[in-house]
């Protein structure tokens, strides 16, 4: 290595030389440590902005070490960074929804008329209908239940569903 007779790397031949020196050995230190994710060689380039940006107050002989140290740190910080990132989106996405809230009004509304309209059927066709479209039976099974015929289920099921269309239009 050169002599130190500078008190500071400010002088732009200096730096190219150290930078020509020390690039490769920072950007391989960082990504054996912490890996390719985060960047390994943008955190490297950081670490000589900020030699740079201070390069008064660094020596020739201390600039290999600042180097290694700021790079490390801005990995330390970008690692520490990632966590907050993570634990953001993880409470994010059990609040979140994709769906607007025009989307979501319609669909209330929508449930509503449902309701209402389910509400207006006969005792008979509503049984029948829940039975078959909530609970999922098959309409034999809900003949056994109630205690008819298959075709009187069917009848049900049919009258339920075609006033439901009539009493909510987008059905």
């Amino acid at each position: 290595m050169s002599k130190n007779l500078h008190k500071d790397i400010c002088d732009k031949s200096r730096f190219e030389a150290l930078f020509k020196q020390h690039a490769k050995n920072l950007h391989d230190f960082l990504y054996y440590k912490f890996g390719e994710l985060l960047n390994p060689e943008d955190k490297a380039q950081e670490a000589f902005i900020k030699l740079w940006e201070n390069c008064k107050k660094v020596t020739p002989n201390k600039a290999k070490s600042f180097l290694f140290t700021i790079a490390n740190n801005l990995m330390l910080n970008e690692v520490a960074h990632q966590k907050v990132v993570l634990k953001h989106q993880k409470t994010i996405t059990s609040h979140h929804t994709n769906l607007s809230p025009e989307f979501l009004m319609e669909e209330d509304e929508y449930r509503q008329k449902l309701e209402k309209a389910i509400s207006n059927l006969t005792e008979a066709q509503r049984v029948a209908f829940l039975m078959n479209r909530v609970e999922g039976k098959r309409f034999k099974e809900i003949a056994t239940l109630l205690g008819i015929s298959t075709k009187a289920v069917e009848k049900r099921i049919y009258g339920a569903l075609k006033k439901l269309r009539l009493d909510i239009e987008e059905l």
